[in-house]
């Protein structure tokens, strides 16, 4: 396994096994902790869902994309994201999430084609 792929990207969080904190169409990553506690406290501000946070590794997300998973990145943890992304050869764009902020936009999804 590439070094890479050990990695920490950013924070995900989950209440059960099969239940994320996602956009309703993509797991959540956040660049930092307080990011990710920061989101849940928008979409569950009375705290009625019991969350844990952890770490996420490259190869965790990789492995995630492959099985058809689709990731909500912010600006830092996609920024992390992409470039090992590249190194390993999947075809990911340059976005521009400073850009895409003013327009309401907080997270960048990507998915594999064909997922």
């Amino acid at each position: 396994m590439p070094a890479r792929h050990s990695k920490v990207i950013g924070y995900f969080a989950y209440a059960s096994p099969t239940e994320v904190v996602c956009t309703g169409e993509a797991c959540v990553i956040t660049g930092s902790y307080r990011a990710m506690q920061e989101y849940i406290l928008e979409i569950d501000p009375n705290g009625r869902k019991r969350t844990t946070i952890k770490k996420t590794r490259f190869g965790e997300i990789m492995k995630g994309l492959q099985l058809g998973a689709a990731y909500a990145f912010d600006e830092e943890s996609y920024g992390r994201f992409y470039t090992l992304a590249k190194q390993d050869g999947l075809d990911v764009v340059d976005a521009d999430l400073k850009k895409h902020k003013g327009e309401g936009l907080r997270f960048f999804t990507v998915q594999l084609k064909g997922s």
